[in-house]
């Protein structure tokens, strides 16, 4: 089946009418995905800026001005637990929980609520004393970042129509990528103005945020109309008359969506995708600045080109290719989304490895920039088809279980250092740039490859039930 969907798909190249429609396509889009996509490189920058406002270099240069850690007096363990730990944990817990509201409450309040409240949290760190205040705020800000994707994707889901939901869903998603190439030039906005006044800017950032979704973005179908008449899209009413208008608990709602054969196998090689790339993503830095130290200050700078431009193209493209997919695919539109994220896997293996085997700078960032455009267009299409085998009423708690499973992942590059650390004391015929390079290849490679997998059982799995319709644009 699918050698059958990767020949229609190749047999469907884009021409210069498709380029028109997609351009078109993504203009349609923008009113829905626009104020969302905002919202989300405010919370991408909020939580991951932290990561470029430490100096723990031992050469006397960092100051109180441009170092948080310096003007704070926090050890490298206490950042560690601020990166990490302090986020992650109400986080995680915080996601299928916010998945339930989002399923119940109105979306687009609980959207702008949060931002309103991870944004007050970046000021607090801005004006805090002492770690326990940074800490505090770093706590609250884990709380209200994990309502930003569950009320997002299921508007997205009721508000496009379903032959645009992997590019709507690509569109949002490349938020991850705008937001973590604006946290790395936060460095050079830190040297500027210190770091205290940085996070007030990334504050000011999310309060334009908030005030644009609230203008901008359309009402959620759940709201209330001015005759006290609930307006619901008409698979949602479908759905619960068949429910019997009975309420489900939260722990049934999780069984029921792990229950779906397709969607345990798009768990798994989703949640190896994450371990692959926060990998990727804690111990590429580390690893270019001892294989490269001459290019360090550069590294900044053309990392965020990288994550900025190479990401949001892999991430738009792949969405509007998976949407392609799915239409030729026939019946199982799925199963033909499915193919891109699988086809992408496969293609990150050599590139990656390529990567962190290249001789120069220039090398290792050419092939940084491919391994972002094969590799990072996986994640529209399979929140789209997350989305579409799961039923209305529990998409919010279908996107926490998948924010949870990305959190999970969070263990892999602390795995990662635990197994460097102990080869780096016990190697004396490697150097540590060797040590960490052979590391990442192994773990970042065998992830891709196990992912591609689990799609493709995914993709092989016999779908669902026939969805209902959507208000569509």
């Amino acid at each position: 089946m699918l050698t059958k969907l990767k020949a229609k798909t190749e047999n469907s190249v884009p021409s210069v009418e498709d380029e028109s429609a997609s351009t078109s396509a993504v203009v349609s889009l923008l009113p829905i995905v626009l104020p969302l996509l905002l919202v989300y490189i405010s919370n991408q920058w909020s939580r991951s800026s932290i990561y470029y406002l430490q100096d723990f270099s031992t050469t006397g240069t960092a100051t109180a001005f441009t170092a948080m850690n310096v003007d704070i007096q926090f050890t490298e363990a206490q950042y560690g637990a601020l990166a990490s730990v302090a986020f992650t944990a109400l986080f995680s817990i915080s996601s299928i929980f916010a998945g339930g509201l989002a399923d119940r409450f109105d979306r687009k309040l609980l959207t702008v609520g949060a931002t309103l409240v991870w944004s007050a949290a970046t000021f607090a760190t801005a004006i805090s004393v002492d770690f326990d205040q940074v800490l505090a705020a770093r706590i609250l800000m884990g709380l209200a970042c994990a309502f930003c994707t569950p009320s997002a994707y299921t508007l997205i889901r009721d508000l496009v129509s379903k032959e645009r939901a992997s590019l709507a869903n690509s569109l949002y998603g490349s938020g991850v990528y705008l937001g973590g190439g604006l946290s790395s030039l936060s460095i050079l906005l830190d040297g500027l103005i210190g770091w205290r006044s940085t996070c007030e800017f990334i504050a000011g950032f999310g309060l334009i945020s908030a005030i644009t979704a609230t203008a901008l973005l359309p009402s959620d179908p759940k709201t209330l109309l001015d005759d006290g008449k609930k307006q619901e899209t008409k698979s949602n009413v479908i759905e619960r008359t068949q429910q019997g208008d009975q309420p489900q608990s939260p722990f049934s709602t999780v069984g029921e969506i792990l229950s779906i054969p397709r969607v345990q196998w798009l768990f798994a090689g989703s949640f190896l995708r994450f371990c692959s790339g926060l990998c990727i993503g804690v111990w590429a830095a580390p690893y270019y600045k001892l294989a490269f130290p001459d290019d360090a200050s550069s590294y900044a700078v053309v990392n965020a080109l990288i994550v900025g431009l190479c990401g949001v193209a892999s991430a738009v493209f792949g969405g509007y290719l998976a949407d392609k997919s799915a239409i030729a695919s026939g019946k199982d539109e799925n199963a033909g989304r499915l193919v891109v994220p699988i086809v992408g896997s496969l293609l990150a293996v050599p590139a990656w490895y390529l990567t962190v085997h290249a001789s120069s700078f220039d090398n290792a960032m050419l092939w940084l920039a491919i391994e972002y455009l094969v590799a990072e267009c996986w994640f529209g299409p399979t929140v789209a088809v997350l989305q579409s085998e799961v039923g209305k009423q529990q998409g919010g708690t279908a996107q926490g279980l998948f924010t949870l499973t990305g959190a999970i992942g969070n263990f892999a590059p602390s795995l990662l250092g635990i197994l460097y650390g102990q080869q780096s004391s016990m190697s004396d015929s490697l150097n540590n740039s060797e040590i960490l390079s052979n590391l990442l290849a192994n773990a970042v490679c065998v992830g891709y490859a196990l992912s591609a997998a689990c799609f493709v059982l995914s993709a092989s799995t016999s779908t669902t039930k026939d969805q209902g319709n959507q208000i569509s644009i």
